[in-house]
């Protein structure tokens, strides 16, 4: 995996540095009462020098023919590679400790935390939270990989009452490098 560091990208990040830029793709999602659906993935990695990455992502329903619906997910957030892991993370060798701190449109707010190395990032929420609106979610994991030049995720989560599940997935390919 080559590429270049971006300007003024704090060391912090150096971990996930393969990641700034903007990704576009495809995904469906599929959840017990939620039908099958193709969506629109965008995703911007981007960095301001401060220690951490700024994360944009929204998911665009997909219709017949390609034709771009509504907005399915939005998030926003930020990413950091804390200087040592949390208690009861067990990292490998090249691999570094990654926080996750998202803030979902539906009214979520969630904390994961995980590793990254090896052009893999796995997360585990640690902390989630909720507006009296928002839809229930109890846990979440996320995998995402770098993979022959495009970027693969899988996001699991627990909510509406089922245990930890597949939810949605997909693959971007790099549309611009910040």
């Amino acid at each position: 995996m080559t590429f270049a560091l971006p300007d003024d990208l704090a060391p912090e990040v150096y971990p996930l540095a393969w990641l700034v830029g903007s990704w576009a793709g495809r995904g469906v999602v599929e959840y017990p009462d939620i039908p099958r659906t193709q969506f629109r993935s965008e995703v911007t990695f981007d960095h301001d020098g401060g220690p951490y990455l700024i994360y944009r992502s929204t998911w665009t329903v997909l219709g017949e023919d390609d034709e771009e619906g509504p907005v399915w997910s939005s998030e926003q957030g930020y990413w950091r590679v804390p200087p040592s892991a949390p208690e009861g993370l067990e990292l490998g060798p090249n691999l570094y400790p990654v926080e996750l701190l998202l803030a979902d449109a539906s009214g979520s707010i969630c904390l994961l935390i995980g590793a990254v190395g090896n052009g893999k990032i796995e997360l585990a929420s640690d902390v989630m939270a909720r507006s009296a609106s928002a839809p229930n979610v109890g846990g979440a994991t996320r995998l995402y990989g770098h993979v022959g030049g495009e970027l693969m995720f899988a996001f699991d989560i627990a909510a509406f009452g089922n245990e930890l599940r597949s939810y949605g997935s997909g693959r971007m390919s790099r549309i611009e490098e910040s």
